[in-house]
């Protein structure tokens, strides 16, 4: 006699699961990885690597403390770490990386439980915890394409923890650049009013974060992840959009005090956060109208940062604000079911 075999729903499986859309996403990011090693040198591929083995070692520590089963296979800590490392400067020192590693996986992600159920996007909070703690090394800027990047480390990256870091500018006067400024476009144009070319931004010839230079790169590296339908393309176009509106609706009021729209579009870590950080599917809304709000929200709020804020940079509280408010998008953005009367539960 035959039997029926019942299931809850869904009954159609698209065949990815957790490892296999982290692995794809980090397959993406290694262009990334690779361009910021050939602008940076050593210092950018320790940087990442040290960084990324501290987020698997908090991994580790964390599921040998709990007991519970072992979570490095799923590949969710090999995103934040890489992630994380490619929002700090090059030169920023590997102890401090360590310390943004474990802060981004232990206060970031296992504090509430583990993959999925962190509300706020891990290596942003491993981010924001560094900015707070060391605003000098992560505020410090080098050059790229030094002529010794490949042979010795920017003398910052091996300082000792708690040292006083070696002194970056003399050693950027030995690379023969005495014209570098050691600020970032957006700093240059909040206190200086200098604005870089498009073309600077496209190919990577400005200072920024490590995995923040090359617009194209990540547009095309996230078109990647949107055609494999493991991001919702909504969020990044709708983070992207909303920047370019708030921003244009400045710049034609006041053309000589608010930079055009694709000066705030691809400089600072706008094109990164959108494409890599903001799609995070843990931290971001399910509803259709939600994800929309969701991706309004980020620019809205990174371009009011950056035009009247104290920072420079308002990617990544743009990005954990929406985190919070992902659920409250949800739940006032729920569609209606399908034969149900306005007006009525």
């Amino acid at each position: 006699m035959s039997q029926i075999e019942l299931r809850a729903a869904p009954h159609q499986h698209s065949g990815s699961n957790v490892p296999t859309i982290m692995r794809n996403v980090v397959y993406s990011m290694l262009p990334i990885c690779a361009f910021s090693v050939w602008q940076y040198g050593l210092s950018a591929a320790l940087l990442i690597l040290v960084v990324t083995i501290s987020c698997l070692a908090a991994e580790r520590i964390n599921s040998t403390i709990s007991g519970t089963a072992d979570t490095l296979s799923d590949w969710s800590a090999v995103i934040t770490g890489v992630l994380l490392a490619l929002t700090l400067p090059p030169s920023f020192p590997l102890w401090m990386g360590v310390v943004a590693g474990f802060t981004a996986i232990w206060l970031g992600k296992s504090l509430f439980g583990g993959l999925g159920q962190n509300p706020f996007n891990p290596a942003l909070i491993g981010r924001a915890f560094v900015q707070a703690a060391f605003p000098t090394a992560i505020s410090t800027w080098v050059p790229a394409f030094t002529p010794n990047r490949f042979v010795e480390c920017i003398p910052t990256t091996l300082t000792a923890p708690f040292m006083s870091p070696p002194d970056i500018v003399h050693w950027i006067k030995l690379q023969g650049m005495d014209a570098f400024t050691g600020a970032t476009p957006m700093a240059r144009w909040k206190f200086e009013n200098v604005s870089a070319s498009t073309m600077d931004f496209l190919t990577g010839q400005v200072t920024a974060s490590a995995g923040e230079t090359s617009a194209i790169l990540i547009l095309v590296c996230g078109l990647y992840l949107a055609f494999k339908k493991y991001l919702d393309w909504r969020i990044p176009v709708s983070v992207m959009g909303s920047a370019m509106l708030v921003a244009a609706a400045f710049h034609l009021v006041q053309p000589d005090r608010y930079p055009a729209p694709t000066f705030v579009l691809l400089s600072g870590g706008l094109m990164l956060g959108a494409w890599f950080m903001a799609t995070d599917m843990a931290t971001s809304p399910i509803t259709p109208r939600g994800v929309w709000l969701y991706g309004a929200l980020i620019g809205i709020v990174t371009v009011m940062i950056r035009y009247f804020g104290g920072l420079t940079e308002g990617v990544m509280y743009a990005i954990l604000i929406a985190n919070a408010a992902a659920p409250l998008l949800d739940q006032f953005n729920q569609p209606r079911i399908l034969g149900e009367t306005r007006g009525k539960s």
